[in-house]
C-alpha cells in the first residue's frame, strides 16, 4: 500500500515536470510571436494556456487525493505541499506567456516591442527561458545546487528591468506613449515568470532539504 502511495506521489511530480516543459515552450514561442510579429504563433501559445490549466487543475486534484488518502509522512507530506504551490506557479507562467502573446496579436502586425528594445527583450526572454528549464531540471534530478543558481539569473534579470526603464525614459525615447506601455507590461510579464521560477526553485530546495532558502535574493511568494 505504501509502495503504490509513494509511485503516485513520483507520479505527480513526474508530470510536474513535463508541465514544467510545457511552460518553457510556451514562453520561447510568445517570445518568437513578439519578436517577430507572427500572428499564428501568437494564437498557438493562447490556445495552448488551455492545456496548462488543465494540468494544473488534474494535478491539484490529485495533491489533494494523496493528502486524503492516508497521513503522509514528514518527506511526503512536504512533497505534496510543495507541489501544490509549483503547480500553480506553473499555472501563472503560463497565463504570463499567454499575456505577452496577446499583446504580439494585439499590435499585429506591427512590433510591439520597438527596434532599440530588440536585444533586450532577445535576453530577458533567453533568462526567463532558462531559468523555467533549470527549476524543472532541478526537480526532477533532485537537484538543490541548481536551484540555487536561479536566484543570481533573476538579479540578471532584475537588471534588464531596469536597463528597459532607462530606455523608455531617455530623452531619445521617440516612439509612442503606447509603445511605452507595451514594454513596461512586457517587460513585468517577462520579470514574473522569473520571479515564479525562483519561487519554484525554493520549493525544489524545501523539498530536498526542509528548509526554504532565505535572503534578499530570494522573491516571496
Amino acid at each position: 500500500m505504501r509502495d503504490n502511495y509513494r509511485e503516485s506521489l513520483e507520479s505527480v511530480v513526474t508530470d510536474l515536470v513535463e508541465m514544467t516543459g510545457l511552460v518553457q515552450v510556451a514562453v520561447q514561442d510568445a517570445t518568437t510571436a513578439l519578436l517577430g510579429a507572427d500572428l499564428a504563433t501568437a494564437e498557438k501559445v493562447i490556445s495552448a494556456d488551455v492545456e496548462i490549466d488543465r494540468r494544473h487543475d488534474d494535478l491539484e486534484a490529485r495533491c489533494f487525493s494523496l493528502l486524503a488518502r492516508q497521513a503522509p509522512v514528514a518527506g511526503e507530506l512536504r512533497t505534496i505541499v510543495a507541489a501544490m504551490r509549483m503547480i500553480a506557479d506553473l499555472a501563472r507562467m503560463g497565463d504570463l506567456a499567454a499575456h505577452v502573446a496577446k499583446i504580439a496579436r494585439l499590435r499585429y502586425p506591427e512590433h510591439a516591442v520597438p527596434e532599440p528594445l530588440v536585444p533586450n527583450f532577445t535576453l530577458m526572454a533567453r533568462v526567463a527561458q532558462e531559468m523555467v528549464t533549470t527549476a524543472g531540471r532541478s526537480l526532477h534530478e533532485r537537484n538543490a545546487h541548481d536551484a540555487g543558481r536561479l536566484a543570481d539569473s533573476d538579479e540578471e534579470m532584475d537588471e534588464l528591468r531596469k536597463s528597459q526603464f532607462r530606455v523608455i525614459l531617455s530623452s531619445e525615447w521617440n516612439h509612442s506613449v503606447e509603445a511605452a506601455v507595451d514594454v513596461a507590461l512586457l517587460g513585468r510579464y517577462y520579470e514574473r515568470i522569473a520571479d515564479h521560477a525562483v519561487i519554484m526553485a525554493a520549493r525544489v530546495i524545501y523539498v530536498i532539504t526542509g528548509l526554504l532558502p532565505e535572503g534578499e535574493n530570494w522573491p516571496v511568494a
